[in-house]
């Protein structure tokens, strides 16, 4: 009872049964319509006085084949309602429905953090007149098979009641507020707090960085020349890497894509989808639609909408979009920063399914994108716990800022992370698409809330502790900023979590190269910390080069200029392969122009660099939202067509 005394617990169950109520016992004595004993679907049995045989049979013939139970099919068609069934089932099988609405905290025996971790299994132990009984969630067959057991065990019926799982949900979020919080915004911060980049360890190394910094003023104080030096071959052997991995993207040969693993309907898992909304009023329908569309059985659909709890108007649109069964809305609670990976972490505890993914709010998934993950987790053993999905910018025809994204996300996600994935490297996940096997999800401790760039830290940190990830070719379509002022925000915070990513994994350097290997330790660097380095020297390496033109003196010598116009040159050479070959890859090859401004693009993510260094300083964890909705062209619209 961890603690809880007699007394508590008997006080704590005088509300059951008031005067007038039915309970399991009465309901049993009272039944009197005899039950077919040999049905093959005895969940339905309740309801076959209420719903016309046609719908029943229907129902029987979708449970069989996706290998659900028959009321779950019900639920999911709306046929009737979760609450209004299971008040019909729990009186025809002589167990009690639970409401959940008066039952004090101290009924239940757990504490809280074991409490939300019963909100997975469905299943919430209470003490009732002294005696344990357990309040279930019927999912899946669950409901058939509680009925076998107290058929053939009468006695174990009063052990049982039954509820929903929105019930159930809301009742652990009541009384559990605190845990809710603080393990969707500490769980990482409390369990490994070198991998957060929570305050309370931000100076756990900062004694190594002031010992590196008082180094390099005393070397440039000592010996400024040859210590300049050192640093203009350092950057300009960064270039030059960065330069190798490109091309390394585009030479590296890419396996076909085999057909699709035949799964039967009954064979598919629970898909959990998780959407984290915030000011998406505009959005939300858009991504729900979406979701129907998804090639997946909605009675094996798990979606999770997570919303903030003064953001009212997109509370209020997704009140309007009449959501199907599948859906639940969730309220991120207030514990930590306002920031997408915690709304993702409150979500979490909630999920029912095998394999978890990720969506923004403006995101178009392909409609096979999740049996295509399947397909690759099926094809690799559990070390693989995450599948990265291509993603692709939609409306491309906005702006010539879109044309430059859409050609950026053509070489990351169509050349650079399909040649990671080859080499069995660690991979920068993306922001969204992200597929995950849950329980690994769990074990790493999930998403770190205090970090803006989520997806870049969690793709190192599975890699760090023992798991892969890969790439799927399905696509999801994406809105990009059209606008330089959102587009400048965007980057600055992807900039400032790239920062917080390089410098919470090289907290232990040591143990970062034992982790990922010789190979992996050079891909963080690069794709990490050296994103960040390059953008913020992009000018100084230009001015450089620049200076040389004007001055008169030499460009290409043995010396540091040359090194500097090698870097410059080969950097944007490699670059704009890797796009030419990424643009061809997604069929937009008419969108090669862009290839030419690339070196004022790069400048631009110059002043996104080093506007987002100044704002981690200062301001660390704020989130910069990107507004949606805003989209005046879609190349995914233009390819449906008009119906």
């Amino acid at each position: 009872m961890r603690g809880r005394t007699g007394a508590a617990v008997r006080a704590a169950s005088d509300y059951y049964y008031p005067a007038g109520q039915t309970t399991p016992r009465t309901a049993f004595i009272a039944q009197q319509r005899p039950q077919p004993r040999h049905s093959a679907f005895p969940e339905l049995d309740a309801l076959r006085h209420r719903l016309p045989a046609a719908v029943l049979a229907r129902a029987e013939r979708r449970a069989s084949a996706l290998g659900v139970g028959a009321d779950r099919v019900l639920v999911a068609e709306r046929a009737i309602a979760d609450d209004d069934y299971l008040r019909s089932y729990a009186t025809a099988a002589g167990i009690a429905f639970e409401p959940l609405e008066r039952v004090p905290r101290a009924a239940c025996p757990l504490d809280d953090d074991r409490m939300l971790d019963a909100v997975a299994a469905g299943i919430l132990p209470l003490v009732v007149r002294g005696e344990l009984i357990h309040v279930v969630a019927p999912r899946g067959t669950a409901a058939r098979r509680i009925l076998q057991l107290v058929r053939d065990n009468s006695g174990i019926r009063f052990r049982f009641r039954v509820t929903s799982v929105r019930r159930l949900h809301r009742f652990v979020v009541a009384h559990c507020g605190a845990a809710f919080g603080a393990r969707a915004a500490d769980a990482l911060r409390n369990a490994a707090p070198l991998l957060s980049a929570a305050p309370a360890t931000r100076s756990a190394t900062g004694r190594w960085w002031a010992v590196i910094a008082a180094f390099m003023a005393a070397a440039f104080i000592t010996a400024p020349s040859e210590t300049l030096a050192a640093i203009n071959i350092g950057v300009s052997v960064l270039f030059l890497a960065w330069m190798v991995l490109r091309l390394l993207g585009v030479f590296i040969h890419l396996p076909d894509t085999p057909p699709l693993l035949p799964v039967a309907d009954a064979d598919l898992p629970v898909y959990t989808v998780i959407a984290a909304i915030y000011r998406e009023a505009a959005s939300v329908g858009d991504l729900v639609q979406s979701i129907r569309q998804i090639a997946w059985p909605p009675e094996k659909l798990d979606v999770k909408l997570v919303v903030e709890a003064d953001d009212l108007a997109t509370r209020a649109a997704v009140a309007r979009l009449d959501l199907e069964p599948c859906f639940e809305v969730i309220v991120a609670p207030a514990a930590g920063p306002r920031t997408k990976p915690k709304a993702l972490n409150a979500a979490l505890p909630f999920a029912r399914g095998t394999f978890t993914v990720i969506y923004d709010a403006e995101d178009r998934p392909e409609p096979d994108q999740l049996r295509a993950a399947l397909d690759a987790f099926l094809r690799r053993d559990h070390s693989l716990a995450c599948v990265q999905a291509a993603l692709t910018i939609d409306n491309t025809a906005d702006s010539w800022l879109t044309r430059i994204f859409t050609a950026e996300y053509a070489a990351h996600f169509d050349v650079l992370l399909p040649s990671l994935a080859v080499l069995r490297l660690p991979l920068p996940l993306g922001g969204s698409s992200n597929h995950f096997r849950t329980e690994s999800l769990r074990a790493i401790g999930a998403w770190d809330p205090y970090n803006v760039t989520e997806d870049a830290d969690l793709g190192m940190r599975l890699a760090r502790l023992g798991y892969r990830s890969t790439v799927t070719a399905s696509t999801t379509y994406e809105e990009a900023p059209a606008r330089w002022r959102p587009w400048l925000r965007q980057r600055t915070r992807w900039f400032k979590g790239w920062s917080q990513t390089w410098l919470v994994h090289m907290r232990t350097p040591a143990k970062l190269l034992r982790e990922l290997g010789v190979a992996g330790f050079a891909i963080f660097h690069l794709v990490v910390g050296g994103n960040v380095l390059a953008a913020l020297v992009y000018p100084a390496f230009v001015a450089l080069v620049s200076l040389r033109l004007i001055t008169g003196e030499p460009v290409y010598d043995a010396g540091a200029g040359g090194l500097h116009m090698l870097a410059l040159l080969g950097g944007l050479s490699a670059n704009a392969l890797a796009t030419l070959i990424g643009l061809v890859r997604r069929r937009l090859l008419s969108n090669a122009w862009v290839i030419v401004l690339m070196p004022l693009h790069w400048m631009l993510l110059s002043v996104a660099a080093w506007r987002g260094v100044l704002q981690f300083l200062r301001d660390p964890y704020r989130w910069e939202k990107t507004e949606h909705g805003l989209a005046r062209s879609s190349r995914l619209a233009q390819r449906r067509g008009p119906f």
